[in-house]
């Protein structure tokens, strides 16, 4: 498989600009859109933007900074009145379970709790794509929108790659049992994300033997498989391929075969929480796998990751799988006055993107209230929360937003077209942000 790439270098950041200027950027432009919306006689002059991330236990560290992201949107539409003479209230939703981890049920459980407040127009989330795959058919049928700045699964809209989502491998008639398109995610897709890790460690470290290792959930596998098909296509050989459940503990055993095999790399598909932070700090009581370079995907990009293995050991290079805010000037604001509400150290690798969601459904409201659309009269008119939230689908649909992660329009299956990976490793201080330190970009063509 060959792609072409271009080098997005980062840029350096130039003294923040007031507060005022994050509101005109970060509300993104609707095209022939009219610059306000007046509230409607018929409706509520209250409207609610839904949350879903795991922002308590193990995955708090990539959770919380998320809807912390969401929740600053919200902020900042009401302080600027981006939408006249309506309120925005923000209603988050915590899909931890009982295993203390991200959790499916629990996740389909709160979209169906939001969907039940007519005064929730779209909700943003979730962060993992294993809770994705249980609220999708859910909120396809409400109907209501649901936009991730995380979600990277292919198959949760795509049907291909063909082994993974197409044949009796595709999905999208449970994922979307109206036929129609209601969710939408600002990340773009594991084959990309899973393809040029394989690419940056191939052509770039000069790495060529793997082992590969992953979760078994949802988006774990579907990246490990990404780069597993893109490592083998650059030529890389790989050592052998391992699954193991998300609730293990102890890797000692896979760690002593891995080593016997000698490595020159370890990918593993998952999160810090699935098995990331344990199996690199495990590898510390390997002594073959001591100064093993790890490869992993964005689920192990948190500032947990980075804080608890610091700089013990081989090196660490993970992705995220949407552009560098920090070096595009339409973010420069957003991260001042995150900063001033949240701190620094408390930023995630998708809190920008979740800012940008809630803004997306911001001036999706915006659009439908200015063609005439009405609110829900109170939370409990379903048939009026049906008619809105539809508006709303259709104006995401058709939007081309400018916000802090750059230019966003969505394609016929919900898509980002904008299709950026970004490259990091352990930052040379752990306990500045997040932990990590960027290295590079690279665009999809």
């Amino acid at each position: 498989m060959k792609r072409r790439w271009s080098r997005i270098f980062s840029l350096s950041l130039a003294i923040p600009l007031l507060l005022g200027i994050l509101a005109a950027c970060g509300s993104g432009t609707q095209g022939n859109q009219p610059a306000g919306a007046t509230a409607s006689t018929k409706g509520s002059t209250t409207i609610e933007i839904g949350s879903d991330f795991p922002t308590s236990g193990k995955d708090e560290s990539s959770g919380k900074p998320s809807e912390n992201g969401a929740a600053l949107a919200v902020q900042i539409a009401n302080e600027k009145n981006l939408v006249p003479g309506y309120k925005f209230t923000f209603v988050p939703k915590d899909d931890v379970g009982p295993s203390g981890a991200h959790d499916a049920a629990t996740g389909q459980k709160n979209v169906q709790d939001l969907i039940g407040d007519a005064l929730v127009a779209g909700i943003v989330g979730p962060l993992n794509s294993s809770v994705a795959i249980s609220e999708l058919g859910v909120t396809n049928q409400a109907p209501i929108a649901l936009i991730s700045p995380a979600n990277t699964n292919d198959c949760l809209t795509q049907t291909t790659p063909a082994n993974l989502c197409g044949g009796s491998n595709d999905k999208l008639s449970t994922y979307r049992p109206t036929g129609k398109v209601t969710y939408f995610r600002i990340a773009t897709l594991d084959q990309h994300q899973g393809g040029i890790l394989a690419d940056f460690a191939y052509q770039q470290k000069g790495y060529r033997k793997a082992y590969v290792v992953d979760d078994t959930e949802t988006y774990g596998a579907g990246i490990a498989n990404a780069f597993e098909t893109q490592w083998k296509a650059d030529g890389g050989v790989e050592l052998g391929h391992d699954s193991l459940a998300p609730t293990t503990t102890s890797y000692i055993n896979l760690l002593t075969k891995i080593a016997s095999t000698k490595p020159d790399v370890i990918f593993f598909g998952g999160n810090d929480s699935t098995g990331g932070i344990a199996i690199r700090q495990q590898m510390e009581q390997i002594p073959a796998l001591k100064n093993t370079p790890m490869l992993a995907g964005d689920g192990t990009q948190t500032s947990a990751f980075a804080r608890t293995i610091g700089h013990v050991g081989g090196p660490v290079f993970t992705s995220v799988a949407s552009v560098n805010a920090e070096a595009l000037s339409t973010s420069k604001d957003f991260f001042t006055a995150y900063d001033a509400k949240y701190g620094q150290n408390n930023i995630g690798s998708y809190s920008a993107g979740s800012y940008d969601c809630a803004m997306i459904i911001i001036n999706a409201i915006k659009a439908a209230l200015a063609q005439g659309v009405s609110t829900p009269k109170d939370s409990s008119d379903a048939s009026g929360a049906q008619t809105f939230r539809q508006a709303v689908i259709d104006q995401i649909q058709k939007i081309d937003y400018n916000g802090v992660t750059g230019h966003h329009t969505f394609d016929k299956n919900g898509d980002t077209t904008n299709k950026v990976i970004s490259i990091y490793t352990i930052g040379k201080d752990v306990n500045q942000g997040d932990g990590w330190d960027f290295l590079t970009q690279l665009s999809v063509k």
